[in-house]
């Protein structure tokens, strides 16, 4: 089914397109043009109930069978992905707004946590002692939860559903896909090839929706975990309405994240890392550098750096091959993020460069904004206490590394930090000093290989465990311990007392 062609997307339940019982529909546009090009439903208590219903009849088998299979199934579900990878960018492009290129590079970091849940068999081996006590041993196992859900953000369709749904899979698990109602056709063409890898129907399941949705999963008492991305207000409501119907709850929140420049950085590098992690993807990425923290004598020099690199920015339609950055993802984000600008220089940091009349040719209608940049910021401004999730980069100035620490570890959210130096000594200060989840020694985005877990701490994560890596494997099972002994016939069964095995 060619689902771009379709005025109206369905759901997909029970392993096949399903139209929703909803009367409410949004709209999904091209941010680049302004032009509605599907609409997709809200779905309604009663299709998410369908689509657990689903997935609870599918799960009995899909959890017995081994894991090596499941693992199989994802394979070739990667292989799919990589066939199919040119045009699910121009997918992900055309309804976010990114550049292609960037959507292709979403697209493999995504296709990397699937590479890693193939890897299932060796994750899953547990623990063996032999002889804790006189012919007793014991060993633990890690089993599935059974139906999980993913309630993902709309600046990443591919990746982010991916940080969840293979692993949740492979552990065997079924799963409900809520994806953001503003980007939503890539998560049904991910349905269709999961389908076409080999996956049961009923194992994998889209519902999209707005709140009536979501308060739907978070009460649903056949979900048994749900794991979430994206800002932090939401993030605890997840979390706390969530954990009170007794569902296991990932929600990761916002982020402000810096970059400390010090002195004796390659401040060319630094400037031309710093301006594709502000303003790649419209600075509409989690893991965005949003304040750059210059320390002494590195502020001048890298804010003109930063000021002549941005200004040559190629702002563009996202499927335009010159283009370095793309629109925001709608007016209302446009509005709100020029309405920060310009609360900005009510409040009296420098306007170095003003990305706020950005105009495209051919493309007047498209919601734009340009690479913006501010100096002399301080942290009782708005443009440095809220997350814009644009295209602005604001910067502070700071007097030593400690103080840009301190600096990072007083701000609310954690997601992660970088730090540009040639010294060593400097680099190890810093992460080891620095209170946050994720830490960049000259590196912008720091945002680590499906081998490890991403989450942030404070504020930037709600939940004990990150996604993907082992803790995604920790999320989506939980640990059993066996004691077993095999006696022959008279051995002596334990008395009344509490048995030991010594």
């Amino acid at each position: 089914m060619d689902l771009t062609a379709l005025e109206r997307l369905p759901l997909w339940i029970g392993g096949r397109t399903v139209p929703s019982r909803t009367t409410r529909y949004g709209e999904v546009t091209n941010p680049a043009t302004g032009e509605v090009l599907r609409h997709v439903p809200f779905a309604t208590r009663d299709d998410v109930d369908a689509a657990v219903n689903a997935a609870t009849q599918a799960w009995s088998e899909w959890r017995a069978a081994p894991a090596l299979r499941r693992a199989r199934i994802l394979m070739r579900f990667r292989e799919l992905m990589e066939a199919h990878r040119k045009d699910l960018a121009r997918l992900v492009s055309q309804e976010h707004g990114k550049t292609v290129a960037d959507a292709e590079g979403s697209i493999t970091r995504g296709v990397e946590v699937v590479e890693f849940a193939t890897g299932i068999p060796h994750l899953l081996k547990g623990e063996f002692s032999d002889s804790v006590g006189s012919e007793v041993d014991s060993f633990s196992l890690r089993q599935p939860l059974g139906v999980c859900a993913g309630i993902t953000p709309f600046n990443f369709p591919a990746m982010v559903p991916m940080w969840m749904f293979p692993l949740a899979l492979a552990c065997g698990n079924a799963f409900i896909l809520k994806p953001s109602e503003r980007d939503p056709t890539m998560s049904l063409r991910m349905a269709e090839l999961l389908k076409e890898a080999g996956l049961p129907d009923g194992i994998f399941n889209v519902v999209h929706g707005d709140k009536e949705a979501v308060d739907a999963i978070l009460s649903h008492p056949g979900i048994k975990a749900v794991s979430f991305v994206g800002s932090t207000p939401i993030a605890k409501y997840i979390y706390e309405t969530g954990t009170a119907h007794g569902k296991r709850v990932q929600a990761l929140g916002g982020a402000k994240n810096h970059a400390v420049v010090l002195p004796d950085a390659d401040l060319g590098f630094a400037a031309e890392a710093l301006i594709g992690a502000a303003y790649g993807s419209a600075g509409e990425r989690c893991m965005a550098i949003s304040v750059v923290v210059a320390v002494g004598e590195a502020a001048d020099p890298l804010r003109d750096k930063l000021a002549e690199r941005a200004r040559r920015v190629v702002v563009g339609a996202g499927d335009n091959p010159g283009a370095e950055m793309g629109p925001v993802i709608t007016c209302a984000a446009r509005e709100r993020i020029v309405g920060l600008i310009d609360r900005g220089v009510e409040e009296g940091a420098t306007l170095v460069v003003d990305g706020r009349r950005a105009r495209v040719a051919g493309y007047e209608s498209g919601f734009f904004v340009g690479p913006t940049l501010f100096d002399n910021t301080t942290p009782a401004m708005a443009i440095y206490q809220q997350e814009i999730f644009g295209p602005v980069l604001v910067m502070v100035r700071s007097d030593s590394l400690d103080e840009a620490i301190e600096l990072i570890n007083a701000n609310p959210y954690a997601n992660g930090a970088a730090l540009f130096t040639r010294s060593g000594f400097a680099a190890r200060r810093f992460q080891q000093n620095v209170e946050v989840g994720m830490v960049g020694i000259n590196v912008p985005i720091p945002v680590p290989m499906a081998f490890y877990s991403f989450g942030g701490w404070r504020n930037s994560l709600f939940g004990d465990l990150h996604v993907h890596g082992m803790d995604g494997v920790r999320f989506y099972t939980r640990g059993k311990a066996v004691t077993a002994r095999w006696p022959n016939d008279g051995s002596a069964a334990p008395g009344f007392h509490l048995p030991t095995l010594g």
